[in-house]
């Protein structure tokens, strides 16, 4: 219980204050300087760890405030990569049926990928020097730089062979996990929404439509990130957190594990990984039958997206259904995802965050006596 992931942790994004979204504004239309950005992300860090911190999180987080969006702002950081706007779209729904339009930034690879300077190493000494608990750095996984477009955003004079592809990039996460040991992370997690969408019937069909076999990407996936991680310090934790979209409290798929649970669970050489429980959305506990021991499922059973506090009875009776397909002592708590996983936010207050942290961690308590 003392090593991560904790029984009671947290995806890693958090709402944004106020005074920070309007010094970001400010920063963006050139009336401030990136010194006095900075200046304002390290008072509202150090806040925001004091709350986790009191609320009884172990796993601490800079609550992702540095970023726009939990993946392009680490992505774009690649040499090789350039990022577009508007060429997507997508929809986002609530689960009140309405529909929230949303156009994400779009990764291209234009020239060969290399991880020229740390990403994260400057936010990471930082948190480091302002935690007493463990801090905690989330990063896109692998998958994040080529499921959303395949082929077609991969420029074929980079790389006539995805392979070559895929070599450069789990070099880089490399160099950059490798920056990170040495900066003392001991524990780290791959934020990945592809492998969640690829539970979904429609995506898994649309995916094949376009030339993709949904398991060889699952394999694939896994591959990368075991490529990405080989070599990290023996005592890094590494967690991969899966998500159906996070975007204004509203999602992108639906449908159970059941379509990669076995591959994934077995293939992929992690730690831990959180999963979305918090809704029908994410199906049943059965495809935990394939967790393999030695390994941690973070049920997401809290939601992040809406303003109710779930009863402390009512999540417990679901870890209690969970353990029926795995240990109870391979299990833990969190919310499906972060709160904020872009800048924009959900919709609930920041009262509402707190109010929701502090029961999951009291159900932690209860449950495995954190």
């Amino acid at each position: 219980m003392t090593t991560p992931p904790f029984k009671a942790d947290h995806v890693g994004s958090y709402l944004r204050p106020q005074r920070l979204q309007e010094k970001r504004t400010a920063f963006a239309d050139g009336k401030l300087d990136a010194e006095e950005l900075r200046a304002v992300e390290d008072e509202c860090i150090r806040e925001v760890v004091q709350k986790q911190e009191s609320v009884g999180l172990k796993g601490i987080t800079d609550g992702e405030f540095r970023r726009t969006f939990f993946h392009v702002d680490f992505l774009e950081r690649l040499d090789g990569v350039e990022v577009t706007y508007g060429e997507f779209k997508t929809h986002f729904r609530k689960d009140d049926g309405t529909e929230v339009g949303f156009a994400p930034p779009t990764m291209h690879v234009r020239d060969k990928l290399k991880h020229s300077s740390p990403i994260q190493g400057a936010d990471f000494d930082f948190l480091k020097s302002v935690v007493r608990e463990t801090p905690k750095v989330s990063i896109p996984a692998p998958s994040m730089l080529h499921f959303r477009g395949g082929r077609k955003v991969i420029s074929e004079t980079a790389y006539p062979d995805l392979e070559e592809f895929y070599d450069d990039l789990t070099a880089a996460y490399r160099d950059e996990i490798a920056d990170l040991a040495g900066r003392g992370c001991r524990y780290l997690q791959l934020d990945d929404t592809n492998l969640a969408y690829l539970c979904d019937p429609k995506i898994r069909a649309e995916t094949a439509a376009r030339g993709d076999d949904p398991d060889t990407l699952t394999r694939l996936y896994c591959r990368l990130v075991n490529d990405a991680i080989k070599d990290r310090p023996s005592d890094m934790v590494i967690s991969v957190h899966l998500c159906r979209g996070n975007f204004k409290s509203a999602w992108v798929a639906q449908g159970g594990y059941e379509p990669v649970a076995e591959i994934l669970f077995n293939e992929m050489a992690i730690d831990g990984f959180f999963l979305e429980y918090d809704d029908e959305r994410s199906g049943d506990f059965a495809p935990l039958r394939h967790m393999p021991k030695g390994k941690t499922v973070v049920l997401g059973l809290m939601s992040s997206k809406s303003r109710d506090v779930e009863p402390a009875d009512l999540v417990k009776k679901r870890i209690d259904e969970a353990s029926k397909f795995v240990d109870l002592d391979q299990c833990a708590l969190s919310h499906q995802c972060g709160f904020s996983s872009t800048a924009h936010g959900n919709d609930l207050t920041e009262d509402d965050q707190w109010r929701k942290l502090e029961r999951c961690v009291a159900v932690a308590h209860d449950v495995w006596g954190y």
